[in-house]
């Protein structure tokens, strides 16, 4: 059983979900209007209420938005079309899950598929969570070999 300091210092579950479909939403906010991220946020912020992983949203937005070409380079090689031609939320869910998949070990590879998969079928296109599931398979491959391969 985890003690208090484990308890407090792992947020909920439910908490980092809305999280996750706050980031959607900005993500989606951001690429079609290129407004400040700052300000993107803060709206956000002021806008939902409740408990929602803040920390998480604040990482994974600004470390998208500091990286996303770095990220788009790493999945593009598994799309069927160019970038350019993806659905803005299907992007976004990419970005979401290739960031978690490079830089978020603590969050398993199944995890975060999955998460993305919910993400795409609550936000996008009718199929667009299978190809957000292959896109993100694809790359899970490339990225957690380690954790993979050891069947996790």
């Amino acid at each position: 059983m985890p003690d208090a300091a484990e308890t407090r210092s792992k947020p909920a579950v439910a908490h980092r979900k809305k999280a996750r479909t706050l980031l959607v939403q900005a993500l989606y906010q951001w690429q079609i209007s290129d407004y400040p991220v700052n300000a993107i946020e803060a709206q956000y912020r002021a806008d939902n209420s409740g408990k929602i992983d803040w920390d998480y949203f604040h990482e994974i937005f600004t470390g998208i938005t500091l990286s996303v070409d770095i990220l788009d380079e790493s999945f593009v090689a598994y799309l069927d079309r160019e970038i350019t031609q993806l659905n803005p939320i299907e992007l976004a869910v990419l970005r979401i899950g290739s960031f978690e998949l490079a830089n978020r070990i603590d969050i398993p590879y199944r995890v975060v598929i999955n998460e993305s998969i919910e993400l795409a079928k609550k936000f996008g296109a009718t199929d667009s969570h299978k190809y957000v599931n292959g896109v993100l398979d694809k790359l899970a491959h490339k990225c957690r070999k380690v954790e993979i391969d050891a069947g996790a």
